[in-house]
C-alpha cells in the first residue's frame, strides 16, 4: 500500500490509479473486515504518545548544577563538623533554588500533545457502500472518506471527487486563500504542497463544496505526523546567558575548590586545628559560590515576563526573553503575522474608472475613493449590488462564515452602501451555479418583477471572453476590442501589484424564457462587463513602522511565505523589506553553503514547505545569527521550536504553534515583538547590573576570607553571616535592579554578539578593584577593632562594615560607565526601599538579642556605624573620581 511518504507521488496518480494500488472500491468503500485488518495492521490514526519526564526526573535535574554541588559539599560539611545551623541555612538556599527551578522547567513542551488533540473527534466514511460516522482514531488507509463545508479532513489522501472544492490549508501551507482542489488533474512531481490540487491534508478545513476522499496515510504517516517528527527531533537551543552563566558557574567552582585546598594547606602549615581549617574552608567555599546568582536571574527575567505579558507578550520559557535583546534576524511568516490574514478590496476598475478602497480586514470600516478617471459621486450600485447578490458567505462581528474572498466582497459592498437584507428583499435568489475549479466562475439567477437578474463573479481570464458589452454612463455599450485589451491590462496591473483580479458580469434574462431547473451553464454568455476588484491580504498597518524600528535596532526582518512570490513581494515592498525573493524550488537547489552564502540578501522566502523554514534558519544560525522566528500555523512549529526564540501568534495560532514556541503574542501584533526586543534588551543590562553587583560581592568576600587568616586576623564572617549577605543583599536589591527602566538609545543600539563575553576584561578588572577595596576596608576596621575593643565588636564592626559596602556599591552596579549621580539616581523608588530594608534588617541582625544569637554579633555604639558608612562609601567615591577622571581626559583631548 502506498502512502504520502514512500517514493510514489501520490499527486502525480490519478484517482483511480490510487485505488487501484490501495485496493479500494471509490463507490463502495472498503469492507468491515478489511477495515478491522488495516486498523490491526497500521494503528490507530493518531500520532504516538511519549511519555513525560517524571517530576522527580526534573527535581533532580535542578541539582545538576556545579555552583549547586559545591554548597551541597559545604552543607556537608559544616554538619560533619557540627556547625548545623550553617549546615540547614546553606541547604535551604539551594533547596529554594532547586523549586524555582523545578517550577519553571516542569512546564515543559507540549507539541506532540498539541498535535495530538487537533486530530477531528468523528469522521464520515463509506464502508460497505453505506455511510458511517465513526471515531477519527479508527480511519485507516483505504478509507473513504465524505467531506463537505465545515469538515475538518481526518487523514491525508487522494481526491476520488470533488465539486466546487476549496480547502483552507493556511495552518499547513501559510497560504492567505483557500486553495481551490480538481480530483482529475494531476500535478507536477515537485510542485509544493500547496499546489498539489489533487490532494487533501489531515487538520485541513473544508470551506467550500463537497469531497470523496481515499485515505492513503494516517497517524504518523501523515503530513502532521511528519510534521511532529519533525518538532520531536529539533534541539533546543540554549540561550546566551544561559551558556555564559554556566561558564561562570564552572570558573567560579573551580576558583572556589583552588582557594579552599590552597588556604586549608596554609592553615595545616601553620599548624591549625582541622575544625578550624573545616570552618574556614566551608565559609571559603560559600563566599566563592554567587548562590543568588540563579534564582535571581530567574525572579529578574520573571519580572520581565510579567512586564512583557501587560504587554501582550508571554513568554514561556524565562530565560528566553534575554534571547531577544541580541536578535539579529525575524523570520517572520507573511500570513497572519505581517498581514492580517483577512483578504481585503484595495481597489477595483468600474465605468472606466479606478477607484481605491480603503480601511482593512472584516470591518465595514472604510470608504471608496476615485483614484482616476471617474467622480467621487459615481453610482456604484451596478457593481456593489452584484457582490452581495452572488455571495454566499457571511461577516458577523468582523467573523467570516464561509469563503474569505466573499467576506471582503461583502465588505467592500458596506463600503459602497449595500447589504444583504435588502438585496435578498429586493432580488430573491432563484437559482445558482456554484463555484467550480473546473469553469472558475460562479454565477446566481435573481427574480426582478418579469425579469431574471443574473450576476457571475469569478476569474477575468475566462470571464471576460464571456463579455459582450460593458456598463458606462449609466448604459450598456459594445465591449470592441481596445476596451477587452484595457481590461485584460488592468488585470495585468492588478497582478502586478500583487492582488487577486476577480471579474464581475451581469445579464439581464425574460422570465418567460428561465428555467431554474435547466442547464444554468447555458446562460453565461453574452455577458456584460460590470467591474473588476483586486483583492490581497493586506499588510498590518503598524507592521511597517515596527519593521523601521528593528532596522534602527540592527534586526533584519525576513518574510517566508507558502503564498506565491509575486504577492509575497508587493507585501515585503509595501512594509519596507528590503532584498531579493527566491522561491521554495530555487531553495531545494541550493545546498547548505549556497544558501548561508545567499541569504543575507534574501528579504522574502515564497512558496516555501516546513523544511525550508528548517533550512532557512539553521542557515542564518550557521552564519552566527541569532534568529528569531514568527509564526501561526502548524507549518510554523518546526522552525519556531528550531529559532532561538520562537514566537507564536495567541489569537489566529495553532496549538502546535504556541507549544512549540518560546513567546506568544496575545494580539497577534507584529509591533509587539519590538516591544519584547526592547524588554529583552533592558532585561540583559539590568541582569549585567546584578552580576557586576554579585560578582564584586563574591570577590570581596573570598578575597577577606580568604587573605585574614593570612595576615593575623581572626575569620571575618561566618558561613551563616555571608549568607546573610546573600539573602537581604542579593534578594531585594538584586530585585530592585530588575526594575531599573531602559537606557535612553537602547533601541538605537546594535544586537550586541551572542559570543560577547558577560565579564570582559574591563568589566573583570572593574569588579575586581571593588572587591579589593571591600577586602581592605573591611580588614582594617576588623583590625582597628581589635586594637581599640574586643573581638566580637570587631568582628560585628568588619560583618557591618562589609553589609555597608553593598549599600554603596550598588551606584555603581547601576551606571558602569556614566556618573551614578545622574538624572534616574533617585528613579527606581523600589531601590531606595531596598535599601532603607537593608539597614533596618542589618541593625535587627546586629542589635536585637534573638538575631545576635544566631549570627554571633553584638551590639555597636552610634561611632561604630559611622566609620562603617565612612569606610563602606569609599567603594562608591573612588569610582566617581575614576569616572570623573576618564570625564577630564576625554574633555582635555577634544
Amino acid at each position: 500500500m502506498k502512502t504520502s511518504n514512500t517514493p510514489v507521488a501520490l499527486h502525480m496518480l490519478t484517482a483511480e490509479a490510487v485505488a487501484t494500488a490501495i485496493e479500494v472500491h471509490l463507490e463502495a468503500g472498503l469492507t468491515s473486515a478489511q477495515a478491522l485488518e488495516r486498523l490491526a495492521r497500521h494503528g490507530p490514526n493518531r500520532l504516538p504518545q511519549t511519555p513525560p519526564r517524571s517530576p522527580w526526573r526534573v527535581l533532580l535535574g535542578q541539582f545538576r548544577s556545579i555552583l549547586i554541588l559545591i554548597l551541597i559539599g559545604a552543607a556537608t560539611l559544616a554538619a560533619l563538623v557540627g556547625s548545623i545551623k550553617d549546615a540547614v541555612v546553606i541547604l535551604a538556599v539551594v533547596v529554594i533554588n532547586a523549586l524555582v527551578g523545578f517550577y519553571q522547567e516542569y512546564r515543559a513542551e507540549r507539541s506532540l500533545d498539541a498535535l495530538k488533540s487537533m486530530l477531528p473527534n468523528k469522521a464520515r466514511v463509506r464502508r460497505d457502500g453505506i455511510s458511517h460516522v465513526i471515531s477519527a482514531d479508527a480511519v485507516v488507509p483505504g478509507d473513504v472518506l465524505l467531506l463537505e463545508a465545515g469538515d475538518s479532513v481526518a487523514a491525508d489522501g487522494r481526491l476520488g471527487v470533488a465539486v466546487g472544492l476549496e480547502i483552507d490549508e493556511s495552518a499547513l501551507t501559510g497560504e492567505s486563500h483557500p486553495s481551490v482542489k480538481d480530483a482529475s488533474l494531476l500535478a507536477a512531481l515537485d510542485a509544493p504542497l500547496g499546489d498539489r490540487i489533487n490532494l487533501a491534508y489531515m487538520n485541513t478545513l473544508i470551506t467550500r463544496g463537497r469531497a470523496e476522499l481515499i485515505v492513503t496515510a494516517t497517524g504518523l504517516q501523515t503530513e502532521m505526523g511528519r510534521l511532529s517528527q519533525e518538532l520531536a527531533a529539533t534541539e533546543e537551543v540554549a540561550t546566551p546567558l544561559q551558556v555564559q552563566l554556566d561558564r561562570l558557574g564552572k570558573r567560579l567552582g573551580l576558583i572556589a575548590l583552588t582557594l579552599v585546598g590552597l588556604l586549608s594547606f596554609l592553615q595545616y602549615l601553620r599548624g591549625a586545628g582541622l575544625v578550624h581549617i573545616m570552618l574556614d574552608a566551608i565559609a571559603l567555599s560559600v563566599a566563592a559560590m554567587p548562590e543568588g546568582l540563579p534564582v535571581v536571574v530567574t525572579v529578574t527575567l520573571a519580572l520581565g515576563m510579567h512586564k512583557m505579558a501587560r504587554q501582550h507578550a508571554i513568554v514561556k520559557r524565562l530565560a528566553s526573553v534575554e534571547t531577544l535583546g541580541c536578535t539579529t534576524v525575524i523570520c517572520s511568516d507573511k500570513t497572519g503575522t505581517l498581514t492580517l490574514n483577512q483578504m481585503t478590496a484595495r481597489t477595483f476598475f468600474y465605468a472606466g474608472g479606478r477607484f481605491d478602497v480603503s480601511g482593512e480586514g472584516y470591518q465595514a470600516l472604510g470608504t471608496i475613493t476615485a483614484a482616476a478617471g471617474k467622480a467621487d459621486d459615481a453610482d456604484l450600485a451596478a457593481l456593489m449590488l452584484p457582490l452581495v447578490a452572488c455571495n454566499d458567505s457571511y461577516v458577523a462581528n468582523g467573523k467570516v462564515i464561509g469563503d474569505p474572498m466573499e467576506a471582503a466582497l461583502l465588505v467592500l459592498a458596506a463600503k459602497g452602501g449595500i447589504v444583504r437584507d435588502q438585496v435578498e428583499h429586493d432580488l430573491p435568489r432563484l437559482a445558482e451555479l456554484p463555484f467550480d475549479s473546473a469553469h472558475k466562475f460562479m454565477a446566481t439567477f435573481h427574480r426582478d418583477g418579469d425579469l431574471i437578474q443574473m450576476f457571475v463573479k469569478g476569474a477575468p481570464d475566462v470571464l471576460l471572453a464571456r463579455c459582450i458589452q460593458w456598463r458606462v454612463a449609466g448604459s450598456q455599450q459594445p465591449l470592441d476590442e481596445l476596451r477587452r485589451k484595457t481590461i485584460d491590462a488592468d488585470y495585468q496591473s492588478l497582478a502586478e501589484l500583487g492582488l487577486r483580479g476577480l471579474l464581475v458580469a451581469s445579464r439581464t434574462l425574460p422570465a418567460s424564457t428561465f428555467d431554474a431547473t435547466g442547464d444554468l451553464s447555458l446562460w453565461i454568455c453574452e455577458l456584460s462587463f460590470v467591474g473588476l476588484i483586486g483583492l490581497m491580504d493586506p499588510p498590518r498597518a503598524e507592521a511597517r513602522q515596527a519593521i523601521t524600528e528593528c532596522r534602527q535596532a540592527g534586526i533584519v526582518v525576513k518574510m517566508i511565505t507558502g503564498d506565491h512570490q509575486t504577492t509575497a513581494s508587493v507585501i515585503a515592498s509595501e512594509l519596507g523589506l528590503q532584498g531579493r525573493a527566491v522561491s521554495g524550488v530555487e531553495l531545494d537547489r541550493m545546498d547548505d553553503a549556497q544558501l548561508a552564502a545567499a541569504i543575507d540578501k534574501i528579504a522574502v522566502f515564497a512558496r516555501v514547505t516546513p523544511a525550508h523554514k528548517v533550512k532557512i534558519v539553521r542557515a542564518l544560525q550557521a552564519k552566527g545569527h541569532v534568529v528569531a522566528m514568527t509564526g501561526d500555523g502548524v507549518n510554523d512549529a518546526p522552525a519556531l521550536k528550531q529559532a532561538d526564540i520562537g514566537v507564536a501568534m495567541g489569537i489566529s495560532g495553532t496549538a502546535v504553534a504556541k507549544e512549540a514556541a518560546t513567546m506568544v503574542l496575545t494580539d497577534d501584533n507584529f509591533a509587539t515583538i519590538v516591544s519584547a526586543v526592547r524588554q529583552g534588551r533592558t532585561l540583559y543590562d539590568n541582569i549585567l547590573k546584578f552580576v557586576r553587583f554579585q560578582l564584586s560581592t563574591t570577590i570581596g568576600a573570598i578575597l577577606t576570607v580568604f587573605f585574614a587568616p593570612l595576615v593575623g586576623l581572626p575569620e571575618p564572617f561566618t558561613a551563616l553571616q555571608i549568607l546573610w549577605v546573600a539573602i537581604i543583599m542579593d534578594g531585594p536589591l538584586a530585585v530592585s535592579l530588575a526594575l531599573d527602566g531602559a537606557r535612553p538609545g537602547i533601541m538605537k543600539e546594535p544586537p550586541r554578539p551572542r559570543a560577547e563575553s558577560v565579564l570582559p576584561l574591563t568589566r573583570m578588572a572593574r569588579i575586581f578593584a571593588y572587591g579589593i577595596t571591600m577586602m581592605m576596608g573591611t580588614l582594617a576596621v576588623l583590625h582597628y577593632g581589635l586594637q581599640t575593643g574586643g573581638q566580637d565588636r570587631a568582628l560585628t564592626l568588619a560583618f557591618t562594615t562589609f553589609v555597608l559596602f553593598q549599600f554603596f556599591n550598588v551606584f555603581n552596579a547601576r551606571s558602569e560607565s556614566d556618573s551614578a549621580f545622574n538624572a534616574d539616581f533617585s528613579g527606581n523608588r523600589m531601590l531606595w526601599i531596598a535599601l532603607s530594608g537593608t539597614l533596618v534588617l542589618q541593625a535587627v541582625a546586629v542589635h536585637w538579642p534573638p538575631a545576635s544569637n544566631i549570627f554571633g554579633t553584638t551590639g555597636m555604639a552610634w561611632t561604630d556605624w559611622g566609620l562603617a558608612v565612612g569606610v563602606a562609601s569609599s567603594v562608591l567615591l573612588l569610582e566617581e573620581a575614576r569616572k570623573l577622571g576618564l570625564w577630564a581626559l576625554r574633555f582635555l583631548r577634544r
